[in-house]
């Protein structure tokens, strides 16, 4: 091609300016429409990780963000690229991950000619857009810079979520110059403008703080929360912001029915970096019958009509900032009781122990088997649900789960995208083996890769969670039982290694083992686990 020096394809200059933004690694499969953007992947420096499905690839480069802070980014093909890795978007969309999709697109000239086109979609953008922030076509390489930027500075200035880019294949072959150098990286979230009003914090004798993902930076929260004597409830996405030693903590057990009466008799409520939205708590209301504070970077979530005091803030510098509102000698004469409240979490643990028969005792082998640093990421379910609400956390942001979407075979490949950005500490993933079968052709990718990555698989040879929810809705279990491969075989077919421990001390042995195997590590366990 034919151009001046600094003038070079335009997929190579992506690639290139992804690199100089601090882009390091890239999720996707080449294909024939976007195979400009691998031309200039290497020379950039970008490490390049060949899921077996565009859906892995989103789930990699979702539990990538997740684990280390920065964009997940992928690049994919027009068409069904497009439409495999959508409900990756979504999910990472409903749980606020950052995440850049760069995909090829049909000339617009060319759209509507006729069908038989190759990848050809009637809306391609607006088909993403149904799944992310936005989703918008570059119409040139100065649009194209200038969209990648500003997603890449939406990241840092906002609420995460998903930006979807798409270039026409003619301008990814097209030559264009080098993009402009980057800006100055704006600054992050803001402290809060306004703060409550601080009579109101200092007279309450049962103060209640419910934490959510969006406060898992915040640090160092306990002496706070012991000088104001409040008491802790944790959202799923916030477990490990505060120690389960802590004397007034609930534990995430928000969803639990007793929650909404206990929630009830506090007398001030400060919900912070959390929606408190349906997957939160499955009922229809909170239970709070005083003011309730609320803390948030988006301001939509403040606008809901349950705020009662709105806070615009990152959670960390709100902390900050109410522990300025107290006297430094402050410490409330609390009106809760610490015996009460772990005779409540032990009712808790027990109900656990009747609704998952086999799974706790299995949860406690496996948090004694595992360093206080691992990273885990579980699918949708049964094993999880239980997991969830009794495992306890020693530190926030080191249990990841498809929350807000729900979906199925987000486990494995998420937990290869976090080992890929914890690499030499360890990670687990935790699938059910049914959403196992969504996404089993990425064990090739975490042996291709070398991962000492355990999988623990719970196969209880249906989908348990939706048959209790026929029964519980009089419904006569349809279509919940099916035939499920040898897993080990499976396994070992696609390189990795794998086990059936048959007790708990021998599941112990093999986790261990697992996390120093050099290749990932199929764990297959069944009820009868628990029970040897």
């Amino acid at each position: 091609m034919a151009g001046t020096m600094t003038e070079r394809p335009l997929g190579v200059q992506i690639s290139a300016m992804l690199r100089d933004r601090g882009v390091e690694v890239i999720f996707g499969i080449p294909g024939v429409h976007n195979q400009e953007l691998y031309r200039g992947i290497e020379e950039a420096g970008l490490r390049h990780i060949l899921a077996r499905h565009e859906q892995g690839a989103g789930f990699m480069a979702d539990g990538y963000a997740r684990a280390s802070g920065r964009p997940g980014v992928c690049y994919v093909i027009s068409g069904p690229g497009l439409t495999n890795i959508m409900t990756p978007m979504g999910q990472a969309q409903s749980d606020s991950v950052p995440m850049l999709v760069i995909s090829s697109c049909l000339d617009p000239a060319r759209l509507g000619l006729g069908r038989g086109r190759l990848h050809e979609m009637k809306d391609q953008a607006g088909a993403a857009a149904a799944v992310c922030d936005w989703s918008l076509e570059a119409v040139d390489a100065a649009h194209a810079f200038h969209l990648i930027d500003r997603a890449l500075r939406e990241f840092t200035m906002l609420r995460g979520g998903v930006k979807h880019v798409q270039v026409p294949i003619a301008a990814l072959e097209g030559l264009a110059p080098s993009a402009p150098a980057a800006r100055t990286t704006p600054p992050g979230p803001a402290a809060p403008g306004t703060m409550p009003d601080a009579a109101l914090i200092r007279v309450a004798r049962r103060p209640l703080f419910i934490l959510g993902g969006g406060a898992v930076r915040a640090t160092g929260l306990t002496p706070l929360f012991a000088r104001m004597g409040a008491a802790v409830f944790e959202t799923m996405a916030g477990r490990g912001i505060v120690g389960h030693d802590y004397p007034l903590h609930f534990g995430a057990m928000l969803a639990r029915s007793e929650a909404e009466a206990i929630i009830g008799s506090a007398d001030l409520v400060i919900a912070v970096g959390t929606e408190l939205a349906e997957v939160d708590l499955w009922r229809e209301t909170l239970g709070h019958r005083v003011p309730l504070i609320r803390v948030d970077i988006d301001p939509a979530v403040l606008n809901g009509a349950d705020t009662g005091i709105a806070v615009h803030g990152d959670a960390a510098r709100f902390f900050d900032a109410l522990s300025g509102l107290l006297d430094p000698a402050h410490e409330a004469a609390t009106g809760w009781d610490p015996a009460q409240v772990r005779a409540q979490r032990a009712r808790w643990q027990a109900e656990l122990a009747v609704e998952y028969p086999g799974i706790l005792p299995i949860c406690a082998a496996l948090q004694a088997a595992l360093p206080a640093d691992t990273m885990i990421y579980s699918d949708m379910t049964q094993f999880a649900y239980a997991a969830l609400e009794a495992w306890p956390m020693a530190r926030p942001g080191h249990w990841h789960h498809p929350y807000g979407f729900g979906t199925l075979g987000y486990g494995l490949p998420a937990a290869i995208g976090g080992a890929i950005a914890r690499p030499g500490l360890p990670t687990i993933a935790i699938a059910g083996d049914y959403g196992f079968q969504y996404t089993v052709q990425e064990l090739a990718t975490a042996v291709e890769l070398g991962l000492s990555l355990p999988v623990i698989l719970w196969d209880n040879g249906k989908l348990g969670a939706i048959e209790a929810s026929m029964v519980r809705a009089q419904i006569a279990p349809n279509a919940v039982i099916q035939r499920n491969p040898d897993f080990v075989a499976l396994a070992k077919a696609y390189g990795a290694a794998a086990a059936a421990p048959r007790s708990l001390g021998d599941l112990k042995t093999v986790v261990q083992a697992a996390l120093s195997a050099g290749r990932p590590t199929l764990i297959h366990v069944t009820p009868a686990t628990a029970q040897a």
